[in-house]
């Protein structure tokens, strides 16, 4: 079965910058999109961009022009590039993957910390 393994993680101050990694273990059949969840300590797990299999991108609002996301492809590797971070982007940062007739594929986490 197709694993998830994030990277990239850690400790960042204010308007510093972190790019997230995550390396899937195969290709994935019937791919719809893969995305970038994250989950603040009280808070639920929200959407933080998606990225289809056509190249299409969506944000959240709070996000929007600070994050990309990307995929390579020939590396099955999702990618999300963070700027100009905030506190307020504190979380564990989640990779998901959704294909068509499977249940979501999750990877393991990645603590992000925004900090003086």
């Amino acid at each position: 079965q197709v694993q998830l393994v994030e990277s990239g993680g850690g400790l960042v101050q204010p308007g510093g910058s972190l790019r997230l990694s995550c390396a899937a273990s195969r290709s994935i059949f019937r791919l719809v999109a893969m995305g970038w969840y994250r989950q603040a300590p009280g808070k639920q797990r929200e959407l933080v961009a998606l990225i289809t299999s056509g190249g299409n991108t969506n944000y959240a609002d709070s996000v929007k022009g600070r994050f990309t996301i990307s995929r390579d492809n020939v590396k099955n590797t999702v990618y999300l590039q963070m700027n100009s971070l905030k506190p307020e982007d504190t979380a564990v940062y989640y990779c998901n993957v959704k294909a068509i007739a499977t249940e979501p594929i999750w990877g393991q986490g990645t603590q992000v910390t925004v900090s003086s």
